[in-house]
């Protein structure tokens, strides 16, 4: 289900994936096909990790990443469920073959 809040997304980010929701920050975003598949992904991740386990994991790697890298946006991209959805987002049919646990494979070091 997709809604469309410009008070939900976060400034500098277009979409937000909350399950079972996907928030958009305009409605012109509604036709991104790509940026719809990366928030589709977002949502395959949240849901094989049971909700909550997900956002922890999150938002551990995340902090993580931030004392690795010291910049905001490189730890975000460098998260391995980031480096997941911005990897396949192009792929449409991505989803088909996704193994589970998929985002698995993106927890290398190597920066995104």
């Amino acid at each position: 289900m997709i809604f469309i809040s410009k008070y939900l997304v976060p400034k500098g980010y277009t979409g937000l994936t909350i399950f079972p929701f996907v928030f958009l920050k305009s409605i012109r975003f509604k036709t991104d096909y790509v940026l719809i598949n990366h928030e589709k992904i977002h949502l395959k991740q949240q849901l094989e990790m049971l909700l909550i386990p997900f956002y922890l994991v999150y938002g551990l790697e995340f902090l993580f990443r931030l004392i690795q890298y010291k910049n905001w946006n490189v730890a975000y991209r460098n998260i391995s469920f980031e480096r997941e959805a911005y990897t396949n987002e192009l792929d449409l049919d991505y989803l088909k073959q996704r193994p589970f646990w998929g985002f698995l494979k993106y927890l290398r070091v190597n920066d995104f």
